[in-house]
């Protein structure tokens, strides 16, 4: 894929996982054990366990339910879904090749909605997977812009000012509350993270 900062090849990695690896202008090393594969190419046990963590639920106002291998099935499909209709949707993010959590971008109107949901023993990971993530939409000519919403409960939110995120206001997804902020990715050098 071409993208206005580099290349991005789809390449499939040892596990059979399809990656999307930079073929030019490289992420720097601290990012480089990080691999965004698709959802699909995951074990659905691990998303299983994943997703019913108690801890997931206090920042997750829409995360309902119990997360069985029938509900993991149905997540994946609908995020497949997205890939087939927008070219892009949600990864899975590995550590040294285990799975750690799932995120990326979703469209959802005009906007490229950023997601990350890392397990609770990953959370310190979040700001390296998002820098790299980042890396990718500001070489991505579809991603003008990031949008990202967060539920009231969070109140560490100097990280997003840290990247320049700005909050746009209160908004409404799936009966809940959620701020919404927006970052600039055009004309934005990659690989640049306060």
């Amino acid at each position: 894929m071409q993208t206005r900062n580099g290349v991005y090849a789809a390449a499939t990695g040892p596990s059979g996982a399809q990656q999307f690896t930079k073929t030019s202008n490289m992420p720097t090393s601290k990012n480089c054990d990080l691999a965004f594969v698709r959802l699909k190419d995951v074990a659905p046990e691990d998303i299983a366990a994943h997703m019913s963590h108690p801890r997931l639920r206090d920042h997750m106002p829409l995360l309902k339910g119990r997360w069985d291998l029938a509900r993991v099935s149905d997540f994946i499909a609908a995020k497949e879904e997205n890939w087939s209709r927008d070219g892009l949707g949600h990864w899975a993010i590995l550590h040294d090749g285990q799975y750690i959590g799932w995120g990326g971008f979703q469209k959802e109107g005009d906007d490229w909605d950023y997601g990350l949901v890392l397990k609770p023993d990953c959370f310190g990971l979040g700001p390296r997977v998002t820098a790299k993530a980042l890396d990718f939409a500001r070489a991505d000519v579809r991603i003008p812009h990031v949008t990202c919403l967060l539920p009231p409960s969070r109140k560490n939110l100097g990280a997003l000012a840290r990247i320049g995120a700005q909050c746009v206001g209160e908004t409404s997804y799936g009966g809940a509350s959620f701020l919404k902020y927006r970052l600039e990715t055009s004309g934005i050098e990659p690989d640049r993270h306060p």
